[in-house]
């Protein structure tokens, strides 16, 4: 079972909001097809119900049927089998279909999130933490050209990204001495910040998700080419968010048991 961001049952009913979310977002998505398909879908599923509650009923007539009686109702069941396994087919296919529309369908942008193109349309909302002891503060001006991190870390010697391409590849580097506690020293700092704030459940989360959770969490199948994949089918996550987010796949949760909050950490 999949669990989409967005119910069809909301996407029939808010078609023009979800239209103007996916605009917003720069998302291409069929949704006038993914409505055609879902008729479809729901029709022949009302068939295939039927059908079913038809056999169902026609088994059960056999108990009490006389010989004769039970030669014609196996000869009517042949029939109706017949066309329920063709029809149980289409179905298939045409879940398959909209599978496939459904989880493209974006969540809706909050209102208050800005239209744009590009980074240049973006809007600074606040700026944190304080700054020369004035919460939103200017930034400090500098007499020379400030270092990027990894020529900090490079110069103090805290970081290899040569050894780290060497063992890992692309993107790989190692951290060590006060790289490795600074590190944890930032994990710890938010973590804290969090738990502090209350109702916060910390979790370690794998590194290594089933298709079918990323299916459900909007990564796929639009960013499968930016993904690891391996022999099996599975990917490799590069937040913790993707496992985060199918921890409760499928499941029903109370309305008052809302909001679960969960603070997650990755190996990856």
């Amino acid at each position: 079972t999949l669990v989409y961001m967005l119910d069809i049952k909301f996407i029939r009913q808010n078609l023009d909001l979800i239209k103007a979310g996916a605009a917003k977002k720069r998302i291409k998505v069929d949704l006038d097809n993914l409505i055609a398909v879902d008729g479809k879908r729901r029709k022949l599923l009302i068939e295939v119900e039927g059908m079913r509650a038809k056999q169902n009923a026609v088994s059960d007539s056999v108990v009490s049927a006389s010989a004769e009686q039970k030669k014609e109702i196996i000869e009517r069941m042949k029939s109706l089998k017949e066309i329920l396994q063709t029809k149980e087919k289409d179905l298939e296919k045409i879940n398959t279909e909209w599978q496939k529309l459904m989880v493209q369908v974006p969540n809706i942008p909050d209102p208050s999130v800005p239209d744009g193109d590009s980074d240049a349309d973006n809007k600074e909302v606040r700026r944190w933490p304080v700054l020369n002891g004035v919460e939103g503060g200017e930034k400090p001006q500098f007499s020379f050209t400030p270092k990027s991190h990894t020529e900090l870390m490079q110069d103090l010697d805290i970081a290899d990204f040569e050894r780290g391409v060497k063992v890992a590849g692309f993107r790989g580097y190692f951290l060590k001495g006060d790289g490795a506690l600074l590190n944890y020293a930032v994990w710890n700092f938010v973590m804290d910040f969090f738990i502090k704030k209350g109702g916060f459940t910390p979790m370690l989360v794998p590194s290594l998700v089933k298709r079918v959770a990323f299916l459900g969490t909007g990564y796929l199948p639009q960013s499968e080419d930016d993904l690891y994949k391996t022999q099996d089918g599975d990917f490799l996550a590069g937040t913790a968010e993707g496992a985060t987010m199918a921890y409760h796949m499928s499941e029903i949760i109370p309305k008052e048991k809302l909001p679960l909050k969960y603070f997650s950490f990755s190996p990856c």
